[in-house]
């Protein structure tokens, strides 16, 4: 199979930004010719394409990555299953994502994440890396065999939604992870302080009668998982960033060397409290939305890379539990649909680069995760074609997940995926709604 690229500028962060063309051939890219005069000009005898596509007016970037989704599959499947989560995941523009492990059985043995690359290989959309347990079922006690998990394709190890609060065996676990190349993505919450919170801890909570969370409760054990990665020399990577104490914290960090890289999400940097009043549980997620200041700290730390990543925490709840109400709805929003369109809005506020954004959605979540990423000769074709100047209004017809719990509805939207390329295969078109896979 052979597709080439054509009329389109090229954004591939570190390498080249630019005109040029890209060749395919076999699922990898077999050529790249720029438009600058650097690179070789495109030979007349190339070969005839399959395909043709027309880039022209859109750039091309390597392939999209979230390094922090739910696929539910196991055990959730009335959420979402592994098919829609990668439908979701190719319409919204991403080539490959990384998925807890909180399913049912949770992903703490061999077979339950043979049993996710499985499903995901006969799907044949996106990518999709593991993410195993830490400890055996969540629970916080006792280390799982992150070996023989990696051994079968465990791309990380993640408790997610549960907080490890046992330093000894974050200790542990961190420097396992450093052993076997697996990054340990961090859930950071101190679950005392938050207690039966739902929302931020503020003056809205207090006039709409809810128990609160302080920001406190996530920077406290943002600075443990500092420490101890200071003091093992293992990397650790804090997911879903939320406050400003937490921004400050990671910056102060890496200026000392301490290997800690971090995310956050959309609605982190775009929300704040007060979105709980119009969306009610559709805004509730954890950590919770926070007050202005955080927002603008979070904008504070992706423009300068305190923040290396912007992951969505896709994940989706059926409509009937989004309906049970603030209190004791679960918590958690859909992203992977409208998490591009939204953070292009960071490039028309000129807060980001249209390469630093690309670098955080792309480069840098493969990176952590000890992957190639780029639009290289020999890399796995793996590619996302993005149409800058598509302008509309996000609406439910735009949502391929089996649910739709989000707080984005109705909201500008700032450019889409016009195409999706994995492995050499256009997986999905927009405008032809067509989904590709084996």
């Amino acid at each position: 199979m052979r597709i080439r690229i054509v009329g389109g500028t090229i954004v591939d962060p570190g390498r080249y930004v630019g005109p040029g063309e890209i060749l395919i051939v076999d699922g990898r890219i077999a050529a790249v010719y720029r438009g600058d005069g650097t690179g070789p000009p495109p030979p007349e005898d190339a070969g005839a394409p399959h395909r043709i596509l027309d880039a022209r007016q859109k750039i091309v970037t390597p392939g999209l990555v979230d390094l922090h989704v739910h696929l539910r599959e196991p055990g959730f499947e009335h959420k979402e299953t592994i098919a829609s989560g990668c439908r979701a995941a190719v319409s919204g523009g991403f080539t490959a994502v990384c998925c807890m492990a909180n399913t049912r059985p949770v992903n703490d043995e061999p077979e339950v994440t043979r049993h996710i690359l499985s499903r995901a290989a006969q799907v044949g959309l996106a990518r999709v890396y593991p993410a195993a347990a830490v400890t055996k079922g969540l629970e916080g006690r006792e280390l799982c065999d992150h070996a023989a998990l990696k051994a079968v394709g465990a791309a990380a190890l993640s408790d997610d939604g549960r907080p490890l609060v046992d330093s000894r065996l974050m200790r542990r676990a961190l420097e396992i992870g450093a052993e076997l190349g697996l990054p340990v993505i961090a859930h950071c919450e101190d679950p005392y302080l938050a207690a039966e919170g739902v929302m931020n801890e503020g003056p809205t909570a207090a006039e709409l009668g809810l128990p609160g969370i302080p920001n406190a409760c996530e920077s406290i054990m943002v600075l443990r998982d500092i420490a101890l990665s200071e003091l093992t020399g293992a990397p650790v990577h804090i997911a879903h960033v939320s406050t400003a104490e937490s921004v400050r914290a990671i910056r102060e960090a890496k200026s000392r060397g301490v290997r800690v890289t971090a995310e956050t999400a959309p609605h982190y940097f775009l929300l704040t409290e007060e979105a709980v009043r119009r969306h009610g549980a559709n805004a509730k997620m954890n950590p919770p939305l926070r007050r202005p200041r955080d927002r603008e700290a979070l904008r504070e730390g992706l423009a300068d890379g305190t923040i290396d990543v912007i992951a969505t925490d896709h994940a989706p709840h059926a409509p009937a539990e989004k309906a049970a109400g603030l209190r004791e709805a679960p918590n958690g929003v859909i992203g992977l649909e409208t998490a591009l369109a939204l953070s292009l809005g960071l490039v028309e506020e000129k807060i980001l680069s249209i390469e630093v954004l690309i670098e955080k959605i792309s480069v840098n979540p493969l990176r952590i995760l000890g992957k190639d990423c780029g639009i290289v000769p020999g890399y796995d074709a793996d590619l996302t074609i993005i149409d800058r100047q598509a302008r509309f209004v996000i609406t439910e017809d735009l949502i391929r997940s089996k649910s739709r719990n989000t707080p984005f509805i109705g909201m500008p939207a700032y450019g889409r995926a016009v195409a999706t390329i994995v492995g050499g295969r256009i997986v999905y078109e927009y405008g032809k709604d067509a989904f590709r896979g084996k």
